[in-house]
């Protein structure tokens, strides 16, 4: 993500990578367990690498007010250590082989192994925040919670009488939105920001994080397989609902012939994909749903979400971290991988 593009935005993103330089160093180092065998398991998906957004939005956010500090990286590393947390519970939960471009945790040691390290970091993230002080220690409680009710959401899926849609963005606010948001609370928090910055930038991040979710929805479906890493098509294969195919769902109940026959053709794919079909066989029904104008409706609801995450920060001032935090905004949903 280019989100510093002046001299005076140049000189800011060398300051926040140094920050993001401790924060990684610190995790690692939080990461480490006396005992070999929670050691190797615990620190494997930190190693594997990631985009680190949140520890870089709590820096971003801190400079609302004082700036980083030792509270903001510990800040920044606790909310890290929760987002990799839930990782290793997700890949559990998705009977997930790959992560980050190397085998799941469970894939090489057990799905038991893989809970008891995301377990693991939960506990060290709760005894770094523990010492920030009471609002600290409950909202890392509460984004604890919505974590686990979007995935207990997301494995039980909607109940009879819930519109299936609302539901789905009910779960990504839950289990991406709510991190993100916090991740930039935390930053103003630490940093000695005002309530009404803290404000905002929790509703950007809540924002945020269900574009990004919805932009990955369209990236799933995507042919252009040098930047996503990955087959076209993975969720769909898998039986995943992802707004595409809920939108479809809902065309094809009112009527919509022509989204009844995709719709057949799809979920007839995926029972013989699951009887062990090539997954080649859906390639025909990938390539439809890419082109069809729900994936359309898919990108304006993330452009949707994302412009009301920029809107949250009309309070803020004019400045770098601003103008950084919107380019982010326009940076997730023009990705492509």
């Amino acid at each position: 993500m280019r989100l510093f593009r002046s001299a005076e935005d140049r000189r800011q993103a060398k300051e926040l990578q140094r920050e993001l330089d401790l924060i990684e160093a610190t995790l690692l180092e939080n990461l480490g367990f006396a005992s070999a065998v929670a050691d190797a398991p615990a620190r494997y998906l930190a190693e594997a690498g990631g985009k680190r957004i949140r520890p870089m939005l709590t820096v971003l956010t801190s400079q609302l007010g004082d700036g980083p500090s030792e509270l903001v990286r510990r800040a920044a590393v606790a909310v890290e250590m929760t987002h990799l947390a839930s990782l290793y519970h997700d890949d559990v939960m998705d009977e997930a082989t790959l992560r980050r471009g190397v085998p799941a945790s469970q894939i090489v040691w057990s799905n038991s192994v893989a809970i008891l390290a995301g377990d693991l970091l939960f506990a060290r993230a709760s005894s770094l925040v523990s010492g920030m002080g009471e609002d600290a220690i409950l909202l890392q409680a509460q984004t604890f919670e919505r974590l686990c009710l979007g995935q207990l959401h997301e494995t039980v899926g909607p109940q009879p009488g819930d519109d299936h849609i609302e539901h789905y963005i009910q779960v990504l606010a839950d289990k991406t939105g709510a991190l993100i948001s916090t991740a930039a609370r935390m930053g103003v928090m630490f940093g000695a920001g005002t309530a009404e910055h803290a404000n905002a930038v929790t509703e950007y991040g809540e924002r945020i994080g269900v574009a990004f979710q919805l932009i990955d929805d369209v990236i799933d479906l995507s042919p252009k397989k040098e930047q996503t890493g990955k087959r076209a098509g993975t969720d769909l294969r898998a039986g995943v609902a992802t707004l595409p195919l809920l939108l479809l769902r809902n065309r094809a109940a009112n009527g919509d012939t022509e989204a009844q026959a995709l719709l057949t053709r799809i979920d007839a794919g995926v029972l013989a994909i699951a009887e062990g079909a090539d997954l080649a066989v859906m390639d025909p029904e990938v390539a439809a749903l890419y082109a069809h104008e729900v994936t359309r409706e898919t990108e304006a609801t993330a452009q949707r979400w994302a412009d009301e995450a920029v809107a949250a920060l009309n309070v803020l001032p004019k400045s770098p971290v601003k103008r950084a935090l919107e380019r982010m905004a326009e940076s997730i949903v023009s990705r492509e991988g």
